[in-house]
């Protein structure tokens, strides 16, 4: 049973009129609320999603200018067809999608499911449309990061050694690392763009329902009703890290106890999730896995 707990609605969001907006994984959860609230404020929305179908359905409820395109993160040659088809300015792409706790399993290419989606997906489908953007990327990444140390670099994919909560936590780790890098590396060339990353605190959603353990969905069950907020104040501080006027590499949650809840505000991270070095591994480790590197190096 989800909570309806809602707290602190965000300020008037600005004028998105003429804009573009790509959202992945919104055809549900935080993904349709963040659709709904930018649409509302007058930009086109892409809802890019894994089930058309669904994601049709999920249009439809969304005011203004939207549209459906297919995308299975999980599949690098759907990233790259998603890309390809892409003509013209991207003003916001908001890295929403993502799975969490499933049983053990693989993408299309072989990664482990949670690096492979969360992650990999992202990466490969954030510099292949990068050329296209011309404000920002916002990543959702999580609390979560926190059950780790750090990225297992000779492991990344957890071959033989599967704790889905730990590869869960890691993949939202690459979240975070991934943002600090390609801040660093627009930076650099002195790009306008801004990469920056949000987490939704504990929000009920349809994530909590696909771990295989009994006792842990019943855990994640009376934590939704106890602690978490709704989809809807979840989607909050991802639209808040899309439109709001924030420095590259902002990290972006509730304000409440333990980040759990609340109003929008600039959340800390671990020193893990903090580590240019680690961040450049990680970079590095995902060129080479996916096959796609950043593009904007070619024509600095």
């Amino acid at each position: 049973m989800a909570t309806t707990r809602k707290h602190h609605q965000l300020p008037d969001l600005p004028d998105l009129t003429g804009r573009t907006a790509v959202i992945t994984g919104a055809n549900s959860g935080l993904g349709i609320y963040t659709a709904r609230a930018l649409a509302g404020a007058g930009a086109h929305v892409v809802l890019a999603v894994r089930n058309v179908a669904k994601g049709e359905d999920a249009a439809a409820t969304v005011p203004g200018s939207r549209e459906v395109r297919g995308l299975d993160l999980a599949d690098l040659a759907s990233v790259r067809e998603f890309a390809e088809a892409w003509h013209g300015d991207l003003d916001l792409l908001i890295n929403n999608a993502g799975v969490m706790i499933p049983p053990a399993g693989r993408t299309k290419d072989g990664f482990e499911t949670q690096f492979g989606t969360n992650h990999l997906g992202h990466f490969a489908l954030t510099n292949l449309l990068l050329p296209h953007v011309t404000d920002r990327v916002v990543t959702v990444a999580s609390g979560a990061h926190r059950f780790v140390r750090g990225i297992d670099f000779d492991n990344p994919n957890s071959t033989g050694n599967y704790n889905a909560q730990r590869a869960y936590g890691q993949s939202k780790l690459a979240n975070l690392l991934f943002t600090l890098e390609l801040q660093r590396r627009l930076g650099e060339l002195g790009s306008p763009v801004r990469a920056l990353a949000a987490h939704p605190g504990w929000s009920a959603t349809g994530l909590q329902g696909h771990t295989p353990s009994r006792l842990l969905r019943a855990v994640l069950a009376v934590g939704n009703r106890l602690f978490a907020q709704d989809a809807e104040a979840g989607a909050q501080p991802t639209i808040y890290a899309a439109t709001q006027d924030l420095p590259g590499a902002s990290y972006v949650g509730p304000d409440g106890i333990y980040e759990m809840r609340g109003k929008p505000t600039l959340v800390g991270r671990t020193a893990a999730a903090s580590d240019p070095a680690a961040a450049k591994r990680l970079w590095n480790l995902s060129e080479e896995l996916t096959s796609v590197s950043f593009p904007l190096a070619r024509t600095s």
